[in-house]
């Protein structure tokens, strides 16, 4: 069973949790999860940035909610813009490759 309270305040907790299991899987060899790790640190630093952006447009609350995640990340990757609301990317433009 899931911890949503933990979900809430961690976007990256299956990162987290995939890493721990490597971890385990494989007696704490680094090397063996590096693959794991970087995922984990990746998946930080895009919700650090996302923290940060939407601190500094004075958006409450600084994360996003956890149903709208999977959104943000999905268009944040489609265009590289971080939206104020999910509501915000009905204006962006996709450029098709």
């Amino acid at each position: 069973m899931k911890n949503k309270e933990a979900e809430k305040t961690n976007p990256c907790l299956k990162e987290q949790e995939l890493t721990y299991k490597c971890f385990n899987d494989k007696n704490f060899d680094k090397q063996a999860c590096e693959l794991e790790i970087q995922n984990y640190k990746t998946c930080k630093s895009f919700w650090h940035s996302v923290k940060a952006y939407r601190r500094k447009k004075g958006l409450r609350p600084y994360l996003p909610p956890v149903e709208e995640r999977e959104q943000v990340k999905r268009d944040f990757f489609r265009t590289d813009f971080i939206p104020e609301a999910v509501e915000d990317l009905k204006n962006v433009s996709y450029v098709s490759n």
